[in-house]
């Protein structure tokens, strides 16, 4: 369906200032909703102009992947970064992508500096050529609301590797994703290495056998930059935990009170679909949390530090995120206050007069310490490794589920964090059980709100010149590893000739 405005919009959006917007009518109940538009072989060309215009006029746009697998975990976390490079393209050359969240976030500079028009789309898709898929994919996938059916039956069909004739002109994903790298708009994901593998090998060309290759082809592929959000969780806003669901709830609060103290704050709006679109429009619903809640069982500390837990639902433990963050919280103002009295007693032993230092500088992310009931933390990444977005923080820990497996945390107890409030009657029709906020729809817009929260703090702008936020520019998130993946083109590199070709095609067809 083309849209309706210059925005992209289908029609007036509707604006989310700070946190949420409420309905002002009268006898409905509220529910807290981001509006995922799912766009499918039924109604990918009516949807078309509207992708188009979205990732043309975004500032930045957020992306997330769903895949059929990995394979051996345990190459996916191999200490030498090339070997680890190797394996996840092994992975893309043997598994598909099954959906794709794209998330489009346009800044409105004359409704505030940090404004921004969201529009979030989920992609279903269908490898046509021969792909593994993983029976405990399948598995989590189905416990989690994805509909194999649906993806057999009216997935957008696509092929992997080279073009195959002159696809530039085509409305195909290919061409899609073709059309992102012409937008040249800096790219957000969370863990990204594996989700820029399978991008690559999916939709763009076949992989380069080495990594300085590949990095030098995404540098000209994304000239504005590709920002990890789980980077910029960890080690520059420095949350102890940095897994989506985490970084995005503890964004979203911080951004609530920057509000209410007067602060730069983050503010959304989101388009209004005509009810002709209703069928399309996936609302991702939760109530918004209370301000004190009781809460009669104690925390999960597997899922407090990874976002992810072996028991799931039968967890005696809470798996609720804000419980997390507030007992995060509380153990960090404790931990304050011990190091003020420590501090203060010091100096009056030594009779030092002056101002108290904090004493809290640190080289590294800060961690969670969690006792894994003696599992050694390669054990445990093995068992996290069927989640996608959660993670283990701090270099030192194992992170398997850091590895973007394409399969995410449970989430079914974590659903309270959305933005924009609509009435109740129009969320989505027959939810299917088990359907939580899992999905690469909201995972991208999660993704793409972290990003934009950063970038109120950093005071920065993604259209002013250089780089958006310099601190977290083409740095990708290494599981395991105290530094980042820094996307640079060597002296001793070249780009790859499949790339060379594709960016003739790029630029020379549009």
């Amino acid at each position: 369906m083309a849209a309706d405005s210059d925005d992209g919009a289908a029609s007036a959006p509707a604006v989310s200032d700070g946190d949420v917007s409420k309905s002002t009518k009268s006898g409905e109940e509220l529910v807290v909703q981001v509006p995922v538009v799912d766009v499918q072989s039924d109604n990918f060309r009516e949807m078309w102009p509207s992708l188009l215009l979205a990732i043309k006029t975004a500032s930045f746009v957020a992306v997330d992947t769903e895949l059929s697998g990995l394979g051996d975990r345990k190459s996916l976390l191999n200490q030498c970064i090339e070997e680890r490079y190797k394996a996840v393209c092994h992975a893309a050359r043997t598994r598909s992508i099954l959906s794709l969240g794209l998330a489009c976030f346009k800044q409105q500079p004359d409704k505030g500096e940090h404004s921004y028009l969201a529009q979030v789309f989920n992609l279903t898709l269908l490898c046509m050529e021969e792909y593994v898929i993983e029976p405990k994919s399948v598995q989590f996938l189905v416990q989690h609301g994805f509909n194999f059916n649906r993806q057999y039956a009216q997935g957008i069909p696509y092929h992997k590797g080279n073009d195959k004739g002159d696809e530039s002109q085509s409305q195909s994903v290919r061409t899609l994703f073709l059309e992102l790298i012409r937008a040249r708009r800096p790219l957000i994901l969370h863990n990204g290495l594996i989700d820029l593998v399978f991008l690559y090998q999916n939709f763009y060309a076949h992989l380069p056998e080495s990594l300085g290759t590949f990095t030098a082809d995404l540098c000209e592929m994304f000239p504005a930059g590709i920002y990890d959000t789980k980077y910029a969780a960890e080690f520059h806003a420095r949350f102890v935990a940095s897994y989506l669901e985490y970084a995005f709830r503890k964004c979203e609060r911080e951004n609530g009170k920057q509000q209410a103290a007067g602060s730069a704050y983050l503010i959304l709006e989101f388009c209004s679909y005509p009810s002709s679109m209703r069928a399309h429009i996936d609302y991702r619903c939760c109530m918004p949390p209370a301000t004190h809640r009781p809460h009669s069982t104690s925390v999960c500390d597997n899922f407090s530090a990874y976002g992810w837990c072996p028991l799931g639902s039968q967890c005696p433990r809470s798996h609720d995120i804000d419980l997390i963050i507030d007992t995060d919280e509380a153990a960090k103002e404790d931990k304050r206050r011990r190091r003020r009295r420590r501090e203060k007693r010091r100096r009056a032993l030594l009779g030092l007069p002056g101002k108290q230092t904090s004493g809290e500088a640190e080289d590294g992310p800060p961690m969670k310490q969690v006792c894994g009931d003696g599992l050694k933390a390669e054990e445990i990444e093995l068992e996290v490794g069927e989640d996608k977005t959660s993670n283990q923080p701090g270099p030192e820990q194992g992170h398997k589920n850091d590895l973007e497996m394409g399969l995410k945390a449970t989430r079914s107890e974590t659903a309270d964090m959305t933005i924009l409030e609509v009435p109740g009657n129009q969320a989505s029709p027959n939810p299917m059980p088990g359907d939580g906020l899992h999905r690469a729809g909201f995972d991208a817009f999660m993704t793409g709100y972290v990003m934009a929260y950063v970038g109120v703090n950093q005071g920065s702008q993604p259209c002013s010149s250089g780089p958006w936020l310099p601190e977290c520019h083409n740095k990708i998130y290494l599981s395991g590893k105290a530094v980042p993946l820094t996307v640079a083109k060597s002296q001793f590199s070249r780009s790859s000739k499949a790339h060379n070709q594709k960016m003739k095609l790029a630029w020379g067809s549009s």
